[in-house]
Formats: C-alpha cells, structure tokens, sequence
C-alpha cells in the first residue's frame, strides 16, 4: 500500500482562498450588501410564512396527480427561496445601477445560491423517499455553490491530490464521491427496472408463483451486478485490479458466511423445485402457517394470529416439512371422543357422521365417517372424520363439531364418561380406591392398598 500526499496543492488552495476572504471582509461594501441580505432574508420569511397559511394545498391540489400534487407542496414551501432569490436580484439591479458592479458581487452570489437551491428542491420534488431527498438536495448544492464562488475545479483538484495505491489501484477521494454517486443512481436505475419488470412477471399467469418469485430474484441479482460493473468502469476502475479481494471474499464464506451461502442457495432451490410457494399452508417444526413472502435469506410463515416466523430456507431443506396444500388443498379433520357403555354405539356413529354432513365446511363429495375405536376402562371411544376443502381454520372447524355433538348428545341422553378418583385412609395405612363408571350405571371399586 503506497500512500501519495501532494500537500501543496491543498495548502495553495486555502491560503488563496483566505486572501480573497481576508480581502474583502475590510472593504465597507461587505457589510452594506450583508445587510441587504440579512432584510431579504426577513422579508422573504415574512412572505413564505403569509403564502403558506393563506394557501390551502388540499383544496386547491384536489384532482390532481400525485406527482403535481408534491411538486406544488415543495412549490408552496420553498417560497421563502423564491421571494428571496427576487429581493437579491433586484437588490443587485439596483446596486450595478447605483455604483461599480464588483460592490453587489455578494448579492449576485445570494441571488445565485438561492435560485440554484430553488431549482434543485423542485427537480427533487418527485422523490419520495424524505432523507434521499436531503441527501441529493444537499450534494447538489454543494457541488453548485462550488461552482458559482469558482471553487469547483480547485476542489476537485485538492480531492484527487490525495491518493492510496492498492495493487495497481488509485484510490482518491475525488474517486470514492464519484464512485458513491453514480452507484446511488445506478442502484436507483436497477431498483426502478426491477419493480416494473417484476410487475410484469408477476402479472404472467402462466408462470406459478414460485417460479415468479425466482424470476424476479434472478432480475434483481442480475440488474445489480451490471449495474455494479457499469459504475466500476465508467470511474476507471479496472475490475481485474479487484482481484485480490477475491481470496478475502473466499475466507470470509468460509469462516463466517457459510449460513448465507447456505441460505441463499437453499431458496433457490426451493424456487426451482416448486415444494413450498407463497399461500401454501405448511408446519415447521413447532410453527404453523401460510407462507406469505420466499426471501433470498429466509421465508415468512404467517402465524394468523399477529405473529410471522422468519424460517431460514435452509431449514426448509433439511428438516421435515409438513405442506398442507402441496398436491390437494382437502384436509382430513379428526375428531376423537368418548361415551359411556350405556349408550348404543350405532347411533352415536349415525348422530356423528349426520353432524359433521351438516358442517359448512364439509366438502359434500366424501362422506364423513365414525369408527368405534376402542372399548377403555371409562367407556368406549370413537373416531369422526371428515374433509374440508381449505385447512385453514380447522380448529374451528373441529370445535364447531364437537359443540355440535354435546348438544346431540344432551338431547338424546347419552352421557359421557367422566373418572371418579376416591382415596381412603383407613387404620392408619393408606387405601387407594379408584371408581369409575359402570356399565349399568353404578361405580366400580379398583384394587386399593390396605
């Protein structure tokens, strides 16, 4: 690494820049037009203040476009700009008329200043984004009062006197500014393409959507990269010079950026092989719900509650995934529930299946079925299935049902078995007794220690 100093041109640059400074702050004119300024400023405040609170931009702006509508808004607050870039030139016509022209220069300046910050706010105006428009506001009035006070080509001089050599490679400030501009207007340029490319893909209904999520992603990849590569050779930076960042790029994946790599190449091949796609209902683990958004880096899973999980694709890959909606949408609900041995098993199987027909969302093609499962110590079990067309709120559906059977069963006097625990103590030793219901209604002792 070489590190390049050239002193003199910076220290020329600001020694003649305090000679001219030095010079004209003991001349009485200085401050004459300095006051001019400083009554401008006050009168222009005064009228910004008085167009702004007389002005009702809602009302007048109705029916318009949106871009019209923001650029009268910054119309209606740079007036301030706008009164006092008139108040200076007019000041400056009176001044030339009055006495020498070099005594109104400072006025020219303002005036000058003040209409290059008017422009630039106005051609900002279609920008949405608050800070960007700082940003770019700021810069361009930087670089345009540089170059009415005649100390643009100075600047750019004093900035790319200074340079660090890197194999091969000159880095100067001068360079870096270049360089940061144009890749904010070329990433600008990329993201404004992508959105309207990726518009059309996903107005394309012949391309499923996880096909279009990977189009999209490969669009905006491959609109970045040239936007990159345009902006390195456009500052005359050889991309063979980048060479060496190459090997440190390699360290880095492979100390500290395998999970990415991972990741990333995990959601493509997601993408490409179509097992989840944005709507599909699917179980990670212990996180349920609809894939709402596939990331380069991770998939949004869409709880319904207010929650979202961010799952890393990896995952995806390499552990067991449950998709509801991957081949059919139709869900199979189970519904388990128990009677006592009172009640006829052929008709809580008839009650059951003739409930759940009746469920709204019961798909009317298959129908439901009751099984008797299983004759337990507190009475028999039973299995009701049957589909629904979506499996989200199956939940609902499943409490619904069994609602609907406790009714059932109330009106036709089936009771559910429910275990009675008794524990006695007799002659100081500890008896456990355990009665359940009986058949025929009465309780049944267990064995129990005496």
């Amino acid at each position: 690494m070489d590190l390049d100093l050239n002193l003199t041109v910076i220290y020329e640059t600001l020694l003649a820049g305090a000679r001219s400074v030095g010079a004209e702050i003991t001349s009485p004119w200085f401050y004459f037009q300095l006051g001019l300024i400083l009554i401008g400023a006050g009168i222009s405040y005064g009228v910004g203040a008085v167009v702004r609170s007389r002005i009702d931009l809602g009302h007048m702006t109705m029916g318009w476009p949106a871009p019209l509508r923001l650029f009268g808004r910054v119309l209606v607050s740079s007036a301030s700009t706008a009164v006092f870039a008139i108040v200076m030139i007019a000041a400056r016509t009176g001044m030339i008329a009055w006495t020498w022209p070099s005594r109104s220069y400072l006025l020219a300046v303002a005036a000058k200043l003040a209409l290059a910050w008017l422009v630039i706010r106005l051609a900002t105006s279609m920008i949405r984004n608050g800070f960007l428009v700082r940003l770019v506001s700021l810069s361009a009035w930087l670089v345009a009062a540089l170059s009415i006070l005649g100390q643009l080509e100075a600047t750019l001089e004093a900035l790319d006197s200074v340079s660090i050599m890197i194999s091969g490679l000159r880095l100067t400030p001068l360079l870096m500014i270049k360089l940061t501009v144009l890749l904010g207007v070329a990433l600008w340029l990329t993201n404004v393409a992508s959105r309207f490319l990726e518009g059309r893909i996903a107005q394309s209904r012949d391309l499923t959507p996880s096909i279009q999520v990977l189009l999209i992603k490969l669009v905006r990849v491959g609109l970045m990269v040239v936007a990159v590569a345009v902006v390195l050779s456009s500052v005359g930076i050889n991309l063979s010079a980048l060479a060496i960042f190459s090997g440190a790029i390699g360290v880095g994946i492979g100390l500290g950026l395998q999970k990415i790599v991972a990741n990333f190449i995990s959601g493509v091949i997601l993408l490409a092989d179509k097992s989840v796609k944005p709507g599909d209902l699917v179980t990670i683990g212990d996180s349920s719900g609809r894939i709402s958004a596939m990331n380069t880096r991770y998939i949004s899973v869409a709880a319904g509650d207010g929650r979202e999980f961010l799952i890393p694709n990896e995952d995806l890959v390499t552990q067991k995934v449950v998709n509801w909606t991957y081949t059919d949408k139709n869900t199979l609900v189970k519904v388990n529930f128990g009677t006592s041995y009172e009640a006829d098993p052929r008709l809580v199987c008839q009650l059951a299946v003739g409930i759940a027909a009746k469920s709204p969302r019961a798909t009317k093609g298959k129908t439901p079925t009751c099984l008797l499962t299983e004759f337990a110590e507190a009475g028999m079990k039973f299995t009701l299935t049957f589909w629904i067309s979506e499996p989200d709120g199956m939940d609902a559906v499943r409490s619904d049902v069994m609602l609907a059977l406790w009714d059932a069963f109330k009106r036709e006097g089936i009771r559910v078995p429910t275990p009675i625990r008794e524990i006695r103590v007799r002659d100081g030793a500890l008896a456990v007794e355990a009665t359940i219901d009986s058949p025929n209604g009465g309780p049944v002792p267990s064995a129990g220690l005496a």
